[in-house]
């Protein structure tokens, strides 16, 4: 499990064909990787993946043809990603609880700066909408953030400058794709409510 809140922006050193998959070099400045192990898990843009290797700062994680097909973002050599480490219990949870499960791919439709923030509306994917609330929780590249305003499929966030400054979402601009995941609770509330019918 995640926060949402992301610790460092990496880089993918690499990006290896592995077999249909990919296997990834994500070099990290910040992240501190002194207390990470093999088999731990780290999100790369939203994406739980799990650590198989680490050579000084730089980590090594094996990508899925599956996990490729459902996300978007991780290959590319050169591109900078969100990096955050699993939750310990004993964290604070500053965002929202997130699994790294990517739900869906959107795509944005403006990003404006309006002042004081900045407005990123997206437009998720059809399947997605009806898990979007406004003032719920929906993480984009893996990093969490709250939902101001729902039309249809379209969906708008607030980012002020620290976010900006602190992730890729900088980055965005019209056209561009980004990993989402819907919030924990939603999915899990259909799920009780179709078995009750």
């Amino acid at each position: 499990m995640f926060s949402g809140i992301i610790a460092d922006v990496g880089r993918i050193e690499s990006a290896q064909d592995r077999e249909g998959g990919l296997r990834l070099t994500i070099a990290t400045e910040v992240l501190g990787m002194d207390d990470v192990q093999l088999g731990d898990s780290i999100a790369v843009n939203g994406v739980c993946l799990t650590v198989v290797k680490m050579v000084g700062n730089d980590f090594v994680v094996d990508v899925s043809r599956e996990t490729l097909n459902c996300t978007t973002g991780l290959e590319e050599q050169g591109k900078r990603v969100n990096l955050e480490k699993a939750l310990r219990l004993s964290d604070r949870l500053g965002g929202h609880l997130v699994s790294g499960h990517v739900d869906g791919v959107g795509e944005v439709v403006a990003f404006n700066d309006i002042g004081e923030s900045w407005r990123l509306i997206v437009r998720a994917p059809q399947a997605l909408s009806k898990y979007i609330a406004v003032k719920g929780s929906i993480t984009i590249n893996g990093v969490s953030l709250t939902v101001n305003r729902v039309a249809g499929s379209e969906f708008e966030v607030n980012l002020i400058p620290h976010t900006l400054e602190m992730t890729t979402l900088n980055e965005l601009q019209a056209g561009a794709q980004v990993n989402l995941e819907i919030d924990l609770i939603a999915r899990y509330v259909e799920r009780m409510l179709q078995a009750e019918s």
